[in-house]
């Protein structure tokens, strides 16, 4: 691997110290960083993007999944571990292609998120609509709030 040699940042030694720390970093997590799959720059997540809310007795996650098939997709609930799997195909069937640029990724994909609650992963439903998978998780009986009454 090259190693890029940087300027001592000016200034104090706790800039000089940064500096060269955000190097390290940047040389150990390098390849990672710049996986689709992993952790991307600014410290976003991979691919599907997704958001996870939750309402009175339901938690819904949607992700955005372009150009994707419900039978390109797998969905799994264990525990409080929601798992999206998939496969992206190639855009085109040319194999001997010249791309200058490939920034849409293919191949495989896995999306793990913890839940906030637990949920009744046997009533767990999913939608696929105009490339938003929305997954709705009805909570267990036991996370669901509860009115009590002050006598």
């Amino acid at each position: 691997m090259r190693r890029e040699v940087r300027p001592a940042s000016s200034g104090t030694p706790l800039n000089q110290f940064r500096s060269e720390m955000d190097r390290l970093v940047s040389d150990f997590f390098g390849p990672v960083v710049r996986d689709w799959q992993g952790w991307l720059p600014n410290g976003s997540v991979g691919f599907p993007r997704l958001n996870v809310w939750e309402q009175e007795d339901v938690l819904i996650a949607e992700a955005e999944v372009p150009g994707l098939k419900s039978k390109d997709l797998d969905i799994s609930v264990v525990g409080d571990q929601l798992t999206i799997k998939g496969h992206r195909d190639t855009t085109t069937t040319e194999k001997d292609a010249a791309y200058h640029r490939r920034e849409r990724s293919v191949g495989e994909f896995v999306r793990t998120v913890t839940l906030p609650v637990e949920v009744e992963a046997d009533h767990v439903s999913a939608s696929l609509n105009n490339g938003v998978l929305t997954i709705r998780l009805p909570k267990a009986e036991k996370a669901k709030p509860r009115k009590i009454t002050v006598s």
